[in-house]
């Protein structure tokens, strides 16, 4: 590689290390996360930019219960991550993380909140204008869509302080292919949103003035299907995931048979003979 190159990557990376070593302590009273629900969405913001949107331990167990919430209100069917600032996330809160009592309830949350996303029966999307870095690239990972600005850039820099970024590579290796994963993990650097996407860690980029309507396309055209078919989609896509692909098609073929038997389905075929939209 040119001297060019590695001189780019390293200039690229300065920052992320840079805002890792810079976390304030969250304020308790502060609100860390707004919330905005439209018709059939529900938008989260990370609101906390003077800690670049750590996951602080009131972060965690604030995106914990305002997922389970949306996730059991009927009339929503999409979740929308969204972080001010410049940065989604930058990580764990290193401040907290450096406190031996904490570190257990840290990753115990981060695991419970990874699970909730998973579990959730609605598709959660993370929405990145700017850096998502360690834990923060996790969430990213871990989200059913992602879509960025072309000047969003991802990594996993954990590495470059001594703490390997062992559980943002679960869903991280999950989502793009290993020698992209390999890379981000054991040297740090960042990916620009062009590599994001080819490689799988997001679904679209946009230019920053079209981000809002990019979102807003998104979640009216999943608010246009049917809520009960959403998490019957969902929960299959993830089981089938681990399954053997054989058992995978064998298991596929009930659960079609089973959508066929729902109402919503019903309907939904019953409005394509008669030409007109579906009444769910």
């Amino acid at each position: 590689m040119s001297v060019i190159y590695y001189t780019y990557r390293f200039k690229m990376l300065k920052p992320v290390v840079q805002l890792l070593c810079r976390h304030k302590s969250s304020s308790a009273s502060a609100s860390i996360i707004t919330t905005f629900k439209t018709d059939n969405s529900y938008r989260i913001t990370l609101s906390d930019p003077k800690t670049r949107n750590t996951l602080s331990i009131a972060l965690l167990q604030n995106l914990i219960q305002e997922i389970q919430n949306a996730g059991n209100d009927s009339s929503i069917k999409s979740i929308v991550l969204c972080g001010s600032g410049p940065v989604f996330s930058a990580g764990h809160n290193l401040n907290e993380l450096r406190i031996p009592e904490n570190q257990k309830n840290i990753f115990s949350l981060a695991t419970k909140l990874m699970n909730i996303m998973i579990d959730c029966p609605i598709p959660i999307i993370a929405c990145v204008d700017g850096i998502a870095a360690a834990s923060g690239c996790q969430l990213v990972a871990a989200s059913d869509i992602a879509i960025c600005t072309n000047r969003s850039f991802f990594s996993t820099p954990g590495i470059n302080l001594g703490l390997f970024c062992s559980t943002p590579g679960i869903p991280l290796s999950r989502v793009v292919s290993q020698k992209t994963a390999s890379y981000m993990l054991f040297t740090g650097a960042p990916i620009n949103a062009e590599e994001a996407l080819r490689t799988g860690l997001v679904s679209k980029i946009v230019r920053p003035e079209e981000f809002d309507d990019e979102i807003s396309k998104l979640t009216t055209l999943i608010g246009q299907k049917s809520r009960t078919v959403i998490t019957l989609g969902k929960t299959f896509f993830y089981k089938q995931i681990d399954e053997n692909v054989k058992l995978a098609y064998k298991k596929g073929e009930q659960v079609m048979l089973e959508n066929l038997e729902l109402d919503d389905c019903k309907e939904g075929l019953q409005s394509f003979v008669e030409k007109r939209k579906p009444n769910w």
